[in-house]
Protein backbone atom coordinates (compact mmCIF):
# COMPACT_ATOMS: atom_id res chain seq x y z
CA UNK A 1 0.00 0.00 0.00
CA UNK A 2 1.02 3.44 -0.89
CA UNK A 3 1.28 6.04 2.47
CA UNK A 4 -1.10 8.23 0.56
CA UNK A 5 -3.64 5.50 1.13
CA UNK A 6 -2.30 5.32 4.45
CA UNK A 7 -3.04 8.44 5.37
CA UNK A 8 -6.16 9.04 3.37
CA UNK A 9 -8.32 7.51 5.96
CA UNK A 10 -6.61 10.03 8.40
CA UNK A 11 -7.55 12.70 6.56
CA UNK A 12 -11.27 11.64 6.14
CA UNK A 13 -11.38 11.31 10.38
CA UNK A 14 -10.04 14.94 10.86
CA UNK A 15 -12.13 15.65 8.03
CA UNK A 16 -15.74 14.21 9.76
CA UNK A 17 -14.40 15.69 13.24
CA UNK A 18 -14.71 19.36 11.29
CA UNK A 19 -17.61 18.67 9.52
CA UNK A 20 -20.08 19.69 11.68
CA UNK A 21 -17.92 21.52 14.28
CA UNK A 22 -18.98 24.70 16.04
CA UNK A 23 -15.41 25.39 16.96
CA UNK A 24 -11.81 24.07 16.61
CA UNK A 25 -8.79 25.45 18.78
CA UNK A 26 -5.39 24.62 17.42
CA UNK A 27 -2.54 24.58 20.37
CA UNK A 28 1.27 23.89 20.69
CA UNK A 29 1.34 21.24 23.26
CA UNK A 30 5.40 21.39 23.17
CA UNK A 31 6.48 21.07 27.17
CA UNK A 32 3.18 19.26 28.53
CA UNK A 33 3.92 16.30 30.66
CA UNK A 34 1.88 13.21 30.63
CA UNK A 35 -0.07 14.25 33.38
CA UNK A 36 -0.98 17.21 32.27
CA UNK A 37 -1.92 16.21 28.84
CA UNK A 38 -3.95 13.61 30.90
CA UNK A 39 -5.57 16.02 33.04
CA UNK A 40 -6.40 18.22 30.04
CA UNK A 41 -8.01 15.34 27.41
CA UNK A 42 -10.45 14.53 30.99
CA UNK A 43 -11.40 17.94 31.14
CA UNK A 44 -11.89 18.54 27.71
CA UNK A 45 -13.54 14.72 26.93
CA UNK A 46 -16.43 15.52 30.21
CA UNK A 47 -17.13 18.98 28.08
CA UNK A 48 -17.79 17.25 25.07
CA UNK A 49 -14.66 18.43 23.55
CA UNK A 50 -12.45 15.83 21.17
CA UNK A 51 -8.73 16.52 21.52
CA UNK A 52 -6.07 14.59 18.91
CA UNK A 53 -3.11 15.06 17.70
CA UNK A 54 -2.46 14.88 14.44
CA UNK A 55 0.32 16.03 11.77
CA UNK A 56 0.56 19.13 10.45
CA UNK A 57 0.11 17.91 6.05
CA UNK A 58 -2.92 15.70 7.21
CA UNK A 59 -4.51 18.87 9.02
CA UNK A 60 -3.91 20.82 6.00
CA UNK A 61 -5.36 18.63 4.03
CA UNK A 62 -8.26 18.34 5.87
CA UNK A 63 -8.54 21.72 6.06
CA UNK A 64 -9.19 22.46 3.02
CA UNK A 65 -11.90 23.83 1.36
CA UNK A 66 -13.58 24.44 5.05
CA UNK A 67 -13.89 27.43 7.70
CA UNK A 68 -10.62 26.03 8.72
CA UNK A 69 -8.26 26.64 6.10
CA UNK A 70 -7.46 29.58 7.14
CA UNK A 71 -5.34 28.18 10.30
CA UNK A 72 -3.41 26.49 7.74
CA UNK A 73 -0.68 28.75 8.13
CA UNK A 74 0.08 28.00 11.48
CA UNK A 75 0.59 24.56 11.36
CA UNK A 76 4.18 24.07 11.99
CA UNK A 77 5.32 22.41 15.07
CA UNK A 78 3.80 20.25 16.79
CA UNK A 79 -0.02 20.85 17.39
CA UNK A 80 -3.23 19.44 18.67
CA UNK A 81 -6.78 20.22 17.57
CA UNK A 82 -9.83 20.38 19.81
CA UNK A 83 -13.35 20.44 18.31
CA UNK A 84 -16.58 21.04 19.79
CA UNK A 85 -19.79 20.24 17.91
CA UNK A 86 -22.04 21.79 20.82
CA UNK A 87 -20.48 24.60 22.94
CA UNK A 88 -18.86 27.39 20.42
CA UNK A 89 -16.48 28.50 23.41
CA UNK A 90 -16.10 25.35 25.33
CA UNK A 91 -12.90 24.13 23.80
CA UNK A 92 -11.35 28.09 24.37
CA UNK A 93 -12.50 28.76 27.66
CA UNK A 94 -11.16 25.20 29.01
CA UNK A 95 -7.52 25.45 26.81
CA UNK A 96 -7.09 28.89 27.98
CA UNK A 97 -8.29 28.16 32.25
CA UNK A 98 -5.57 25.41 31.33
CA UNK A 99 -3.00 27.29 30.64
CA UNK A 100 -3.07 29.43 33.83
CA UNK A 101 -1.55 26.19 35.67
CA UNK A 102 0.28 24.56 32.40
CA UNK A 103 1.54 28.01 30.90
CA UNK A 104 4.07 25.12 28.50
CA UNK A 105 0.37 25.16 26.84
CA UNK A 106 0.10 27.74 24.02
CA UNK A 107 -2.96 28.59 22.00
CA UNK A 108 -2.33 29.43 18.34
CA UNK A 109 -5.92 30.55 17.12
CA UNK A 110 -8.65 28.73 16.32
CA UNK A 111 -12.25 29.27 13.92
CA UNK A 112 -15.27 29.95 16.22
CA UNK A 113 -18.43 29.47 14.07
CA UNK A 114 -16.87 30.27 10.70
CA UNK A 115 -15.03 33.27 12.36
CA UNK A 116 -10.75 33.00 12.13
CA UNK A 117 -9.57 34.05 15.31
CA UNK A 118 -6.34 34.48 16.50
CA UNK A 119 -4.73 33.58 19.78
CA UNK A 120 -5.60 37.03 21.70
CA UNK A 121 -8.96 36.72 19.46
CA UNK A 122 -9.30 32.92 21.20
CA UNK A 123 -7.92 34.12 24.55
CA UNK A 124 -11.30 36.66 24.56
CA UNK A 125 -13.60 34.10 23.42
CA UNK A 126 -12.44 32.02 26.20
CA UNK A 127 -14.20 34.89 28.95
CA UNK A 128 -17.38 34.25 27.62
CA UNK A 129 -19.22 32.58 29.98
CA UNK A 130 -20.71 29.04 28.73
CA UNK A 131 -24.08 28.95 27.19
CA UNK A 132 -25.52 27.42 30.67
CA UNK A 133 -24.01 30.24 32.56
CA UNK A 134 -25.69 32.72 30.33
CA UNK A 135 -28.85 30.96 30.56
CA UNK A 136 -29.43 31.25 34.80
CA UNK A 137 -27.67 34.77 34.27
CA UNK A 138 -30.68 35.89 31.76
CA UNK A 139 -33.47 33.78 33.87
CA UNK A 140 -32.03 35.24 37.09
CA UNK A 141 -31.90 39.06 35.63
CA UNK A 142 -35.86 37.79 34.46
CA UNK A 143 -37.01 36.55 37.72
CA UNK A 144 -35.11 39.39 39.94
CA UNK A 145 -38.06 41.73 38.83
CA UNK A 146 -40.85 39.48 39.71
CA UNK A 147 -39.13 38.40 43.16
CA UNK A 148 -39.15 42.10 43.94
CA UNK A 149 -42.34 42.56 43.20
CA UNK A 150 -43.59 39.57 45.10
CA UNK A 151 -41.90 40.49 48.41
CA UNK A 152 -43.29 43.85 48.05
CA UNK A 153 -46.93 42.35 47.99
CA UNK A 154 -46.42 40.06 50.54
CA UNK A 155 -44.88 43.21 53.03
CA UNK A 156 -48.05 45.18 52.01
CA UNK A 157 -50.53 42.01 52.87
CA UNK A 158 -48.20 42.01 56.33
CA UNK A 159 -48.60 45.30 56.88
CA UNK A 160 -52.41 45.36 55.74
CA UNK A 161 -53.09 43.30 58.92
CA UNK A 162 -51.72 46.03 60.58
CA UNK A 163 -53.11 49.17 59.18
CA UNK A 164 -56.36 47.37 59.08
CA UNK A 165 -56.13 47.16 63.11
CA UNK A 166 -55.01 51.02 63.09
CA UNK A 167 -58.24 51.84 60.98
CA UNK A 168 -60.34 49.95 63.45
CA UNK A 169 -59.36 51.87 66.53
CA UNK A 170 -59.80 55.25 65.09
CA UNK A 171 -63.73 54.52 63.94
CA UNK A 172 -64.32 53.89 67.65
CA UNK A 173 -63.04 56.86 68.89
CA UNK A 174 -64.71 59.01 66.28
CA UNK A 175 -68.45 59.10 67.89
CA UNK A 176 -66.96 60.73 70.89
CA UNK A 177 -64.87 63.46 68.38
CA UNK A 178 -68.37 63.78 66.70
CA UNK A 179 -70.15 64.90 69.77
CA UNK A 180 -67.51 67.05 71.08
CA UNK A 181 -67.63 69.33 67.64
CA UNK A 182 -71.56 69.38 67.84
CA UNK A 183 -71.29 70.88 71.21
CA UNK A 184 -68.87 73.57 69.74
CA UNK A 185 -70.89 74.21 66.45
CA UNK A 186 -74.05 75.81 67.97
CA UNK A 187 -72.54 77.89 70.57
CA UNK A 188 -70.80 80.00 67.31
CA UNK A 189 -73.84 79.75 65.82
CA UNK A 190 -75.65 81.28 68.76
CA UNK A 191 -73.94 84.58 68.44
CA UNK A 192 -76.25 87.52 67.24
CA UNK A 193 -75.97 88.65 64.30
CA UNK A 194 -76.45 92.64 63.93
CA UNK A 195 -77.20 94.36 60.95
Amino acid sequence: MAKVELKQPIVQEISEQIKDAQSVVLVDYRGLTVEEVTALRKELREAGVTYKVYKNTLMNFAFKGTDFESMSSLLEGPNAIAISKDDATAPARILAKFAKTAPALELKAGVVEGTFYDANGIKAIASVPSREELLSKFLGSIQSPISNFARVLNQIAEQGGAADAAVAAPAEEAPAAEEATAEEAPATEEAPVEE
